[in-house]
């Protein structure tokens, strides 16, 4: 299930995915609850779900806490002495409290609060105090319960139901980035989250097509985002995979830059770049396009890396409720060598943030908007093919999980999605 494509110009991306077809999209899976349902127990589950990279926890002692609602679950993420990190449930094998409360630090071994039962960093039972007061305790069975957890190039991915390796998850779409240098790149990580009141697929969309930035973005980035003969921001490259995702954007050449960006841009550019001089580095701009710029990859089912010439960054979409998200970004650039880069930096930091905050600006509104019914569709055109691929692996996803649902499309190539909520 995987197209080159080199123009969207003039062509039609979706002909090269016929299966997809091209008539409406249900509105329902944003807005059911019984759906979201079937997303927690048959998607979120069952799938590799990435919690960040390596570097967050550098030495053995190192550790964080992700409380993750649509597992239903607490995630605590240690490097263990020998330096392997693992995953466990933050469950107290004793009366089942949170072990860790902070939610990252260093240390040695990890004591309950509430009745002081101790865990070495392997997750193994080290200390229970007045032990001999219990009955007939099997402390080798007593360990905090692991979580399956991976890593690649550095992201560590957790799963709780695991049915295969990572490696075999990722699959072609990994070979295609694996190159990327995302140690170098990353030095530096800036991070922002917040909650939004609308489904968790409204955000993820938001980031799948740049139709809107001649729009939404008509004072930030329009301009150095649409070349001329490209007025909507039309994607140079996509490739779809069986799950995941992988899409290139190009710069406008012609784009005059202030003064203030051309000095931000001299030294580390990062954001709305526009230096067409040096050669991207690998793993990047498939299409060999002149004027890329970014390239953007998706990993089924809620994490995206958006690679850039120096630098990247990472969005997570965690699903709470039918319509509340915890919309997570992360930006990955190198150790700044001197205070022009640092300033470079900062100039990108912001410009970006101000850029997603004007994505963010929709979100609530439209859940609001398709929670009253109005309409049952969305109506995707050639560019939001992604959104389209998105909508039907998820369903796939679903009917596929124990063979008790169905994805069926009518012979408009219209996707209609069947599921048994009691499933």
């Amino acid at each position: 299930m995987a197209s080159n494509g080199t123009s969207s110009n003039g062509a039609s991306w979706h002909s090269q995915y016929p299966e997809l077809g091209t008539g409406p999209v249900q509105i329902e899976p944003y807005i059911s609850p019984e759906f979201f349902e079937l997303e927690r127990e048959r998607v979120f589950k069952r799938s590799w779900l990435c919690l960040g990279r390596e570097e967050r926890i550098p030495k053995p002692g190192d550790f964080f806490v992700k409380n993750l609602a649509i597992l239903g679950t607490s995630v605590l993420v240690v490097r263990g002495e020998d330096g392997v990190v693992r995953a466990f449930h933050n469950a107290c094998s004793h009366r089942s409290n949170k072990v860790e409360w902070k939610m990252n630090g260093s240390t040695n071994s990890f004591t309950c609060p509430f009745h002081g039962w101790c865990y070495r960093l392997d997750g193994q039972v080290l200390a229970i105090p007045d032990e001999k007061s219990f009955f007939n305790l099997d402390k080798s069975k007593l360990g905090l319960t692991p979580i399956a957890l991976e890593t690649w190039r550095g992201f560590i991915f957790i799963n709780l139901k695991p049915k295969q390796a990572l490696r075999e998850y990722l699959g072609e779409w990994a070979d295609a980035i694996e190159p990327y240098p995302f140690e170098e790149r990353g030095a530096t990580c800036y991070e922002w989250s917040t909650e939004l009141r609308c489904n968790w697929k409204l955000i993820r969309d938001a980031f799948k097509e740049a139709y809107h930035v001649a729009f939404l973005h008509r004072r930030s980035a329009r301009d150095s985002f649409s070349p001329r003969q490209s007025p909507f921001s039309h994607a140079s490259y996509f490739k779809l995979f069986p799950l995941h995702q992988r899409w290139s954007l190009q710069a406008n050449p012609e784009y005059q830059p202030s003064a203030l960006e051309a000095i931000a841009y001299r030294y580390a550019a990062f954001v709305l770049k526009n230096d067409f001089s040096k050669e991207a580095p690998k793993g990047v701009n498939p299409a060999n396009d002149p004027n890329w710029v970014i390239d953007i990859n998706a990993v089924f089912p809620n994490y995206t890396i958006d690679m850039l010439d120096s630098g990247y960054f990472t969005y997570n979409f965690w699903p709470i409720a039918v319509d509340r998200t915890l919309w997570e970004v992360k930006t990955y650039l190198p150790a700044p060598r001197n205070a022009a880069e640092r300033f470079s930096q900062e100039h990108a930091r912001v410009t970006y943030r101000d850029l997603i905050m004007e994505d963010a600006s929709t979100m609530e509104n439209t859940q609001s908007v398709i929670a009253s019914g109005a309409k049952t569709h969305f109506n995707f055109q050639d560019q939001e093919l992604l959104l389209r691929h998105d909508n039907k692996v998820l369903a796939d996803y679903i009917a596929g999980a124990n063979g008790r649902g169905k994805n069926r499309r009518n012979g408009n190539g219209k996707v209609n999605h069947v599921v048994n909520a009691s499933a």
